[in-house]
């Protein structure tokens, strides 16, 4: 094979199946609590989610416009959908397995999932009682026939379909019953006994339909086309077609339909007589419909002792909670690794210069910030203290959208400058500019990252922060703040950092063709999330024909098939799954003059073309000494790790007789600096001890 063959290229819908596949696997791993297992379960099926609403609904709109334009895997649409399907029909039964596994399990740990028919008659009695006084004044049921037409159910509506029988004439009708997602999803009628509320519903659905006989009820869930597609340099006004394309969304055309199990088909007919789902897309489950609904299970807390015990994120010297974060930057470069480490010197960052008199700017760019943002609520106070506040607010941020028009509003009113974005570009850059008066000059200080300015996935995501006042940074940083500004980023190219589209995927090419001049004394080693950029992926096979040793860390797609004789030989393909969703992009270079750099952006034409990233280099020993641990910590793992085989297919990392977990090694490694910093205010120990830690690994 070539690298121009086809069959060198794994296709991306395909590799992010397998992905969701690893996510499931975790929840078979009986070596961890069983709501951790059963939080794997709802993950999985969150992930689908997105997935039949982006990426399936994607493809099915190519194959209905006749497009048959492929990627370098030279599958086409319909085969794509194809084996898509496929694949989730026998994953089906492997999903259903697991979770009667934990639900068996769980039962004898004292926690119940049951059916209405498994309770006796008291318990019974108090479910009745529950849906009398919770669910029946607030849920709406409907006869459908010709004066009360199937209502409209928008994207990820859960409902029960019901078929009756008159009390008078003995005719059969067809009902429904929208069921809120307001609505807690498991109802806990006595201690440790949980029955899902559909299964509530239809039992006690003759309170509801008074004049006829239940003869059988089914829940059943929808998914629709969620992309929207906005034309911006047609908008008059960008906010306004964005609100209309997220009352769009809701009425996207129905890509999926789950349905519980039914006696016979009566029901299933009904229900797709109105949506007209194409009989592939229909999945029929066993196991409870909504599995992120499970979330409720994994968070009660008198089950806490079946999770793993959180860990709690440090603050590490020379940060400590007295400490003033802006003049601790003026003298140290501070590299953070979330969520080991505390997002809190982030948020102080802003808040400080939210506070500070001194403090004249406050630029940043916000992409998804979650609700109730305390950064957002700091740049607030700021533009009311009447400091200079521009926020770039990503209204494209996929399902982030309605709360970045939030904040975008609350921002516009206290007075900040608010940059809607770049028309024909993402802004998925991570960056904070903060300008203050010093004396009769300006100092600047700067924050970048792999993550977002959201504190709640900080504590789950992995992702590198550095807060410095190096002045090349600096200035690129204002640099980039003026082409947002101007909308000029097409144009623009920074002297210190790069930025996308213009520099990064230059760079990256620039850095592997360095290596394969090394020949067998090259090395690359490059993290990210998602590795299908083609031409990146070409210059990889050209390195490993050279001799150059790749390895790859790509927690999810990765289009690049290793381990092919005189291609990819010399590349090795990784994916950790664990505890933490593995976010950071670092990429290491051996005989590139910085050596090593971390990024916003993953190895994805999106992100290298079609985005607003930046790649930032690591400019200071220390930074650079952080940045490879973790790479040889992570190449390290046998607990989590999964190789990718060059069949397609992913394996667990076989143990060894020292089991290394490179998220568990970094809790240790922080709790011993930060314990270590507590009674002694050094790290010196810890420094011995973390050495120690990474050449056992």
């Amino acid at each position: 094979m070539t690298i121009n063959d086809s069959k060198m290229y794994f296709n991306r819908e395909l590799s992010w199946l397998k992905f969701n596949t690893r996510v499931l696997n975790e929840a078979k791993n009986t070596n961890i609590p069983l709501l951790e297992r059963l939080k794997f379960v709802a993950i999985y099926g969150t992930n689908l989610d997105e997935f039949y609403m982006i990426r399936v609904a994607g493809l099915k709109r190519l194959y209905a416009s006749g497009i048959t334009e492929v990627g370098a895997d030279k599958l086409t649409p319909l085969q794509q959908l194809k084996s898509i399907r496929e694949q989730l029909d026998k994953e089906k039964n492997v999903l259903e397995g697991i979770f009667k596994e934990i639900q068996d399990g769980l039962a004898k740990e004292g926690m119940h999932i049951k059916r209405v028919s498994q309770l006796n008659d008291e318990q019974k009695k108090q479910l009745h009682e529950y849906f009398i006084n919770y669910l029946y004044p607030v849920i709406v049921p409907v006869v459908v026939d010709a004066t009360h037409p199937f209502p409209h159910l928008n994207n990820l509506s859960f409902a029960i379909a019901l078929q009756l029988k008159s009390l008078h004439n003995g005719s059969l009708k067809f009902a429904m019953v929208r069921i809120s997602r307001l609505l807690s999803r498991f109802v806990e009628i006595e201690s440790g006994i949980f029955v899902a509320i559909e299964d509530i519903v239809g039992e006690f659905a003759s309170e509801l339909f008074g004049d006829y006989e239940i003869m059988n009820y089914v829940p059943f869930r929808i998914t629709r086309n969620a992309d929207m597609e906005i034309e911006e340099e047609e908008a008059d006004d960008f906010i306004e077609l964005m609100s209309e394309g997220l009352k769009t969304r809701r009425k996207g055309e129905v890509v999926r339909l789950e349905v519980g199990t039914d006696k016979d088909t009566s029901l299933l007919d009904f229900i797709n007589s109105h949506l007209k789902v194409d009989s592939k897309d229909i999945y029929m489950y066993r196991i409870p419909l909504n599995l992120s609904g499970l979330w409720e299970l994994v968070g009660s807390k008198a089950y806490a002792h079946l999770t793993i015990p959180p860990f709690n994120p440090k603050t590490l010297p020379p940060l400590h909670s007295n400490v003033e974060i802006l003049s601790t930057m003026e003298n140290h470069d501070i590299v953070l690794f979330h969520p080991y480490e505390s997002f809190d010197p982030v948020v102080n960052f802003i808040q400080s210069a939210a506070k500070d008199p001194d403090v004249l700017s406050i630029r940043m760019t916000l992409y998804r910030v979650g609700k109730n943002s305390p950064i957002v609520k700091a740049l607030i106070q700021a533009a009311e203290n009447n400091k200079q506040v521009t926020a770039l607010v990503e209204l494209k941020a996929r399902f982030d959208e309605e709360n970045n028009l939030h904040w975008a509003h609350s921002l516009e009113s206290a007075g900040a400058h608010v940059i809607y974005g770049v028309p024909g570009l993402k802004v998925h850059a991570k960056i904070a500019l903060v300008i203050k008066k010093v004396g009769n000059t300006l100092k600047e200080y700067v924050h970048l990252s792999t993550g977002n300015y959201n504190p709640s996935t900080a504590k789950i995501y992995t992702d590198i922060s550095l807060l410095t006042c190096n002045s090349a940074f600096a200035k690129d940083a204002i640099k980039l703040f003026h082409s947002l500004s101007t909308g000029s980023c097409y144009r623009t190219k920074l002297d210190c950092l790069m930025i996308a589209p213009t520099q990064i995927k230059t760079k990256i090419l620039e850095l592997i063709e360095n290596e394969i001049k090394a020949g067998t004394e090259g090395r690359i080693i490059m993290k990210c999330n998602a590795f299908v950029d083609v031409d990146v992926i070409r210059a990889l096979y050209r390195a490993s024909i050279a001799g150059v040793k790749i390895d790859l860390i790509v927690r999810g797609v990765s289009a690049l098939r290793p381990g092919i004789k005189g291609v990819s030989e010399h590349i090795r393909v990784f994916s950790i799954v664990g505890k933490y969703l593995e976010h950071a992009r670092i990429y290491y270079f051996k005989h590139d003059k910085v050596g090593i750099y971390f990024a916003s952006a993953d190895i994805m034409p999106r992100n290298l073309e079609r985005r607003v990233e930046i790649l930032t280099p690591s400019l200071n020993v220390d930074m650079s000494k952080r940045l490879m641990e973790i790479l040889q910590m992570q190449l390290n793992d046998n607990v989590q790790m999964y190789e990718l085989q060059s069949n397609g297919e992913y394996h667990k990392v076989p143990h060894t007789d020292k089991p290394f977990s490179s998220q568990l090694a970094y809790e240790e490694y922080v709790n011993a600096i930060y314990g270590d910093s507590v009674r002694n205010d050094e790290v010196s120990k810890a420094k011995k001890l973390a050495k120690r830690m990474l050449k056992e690994s």
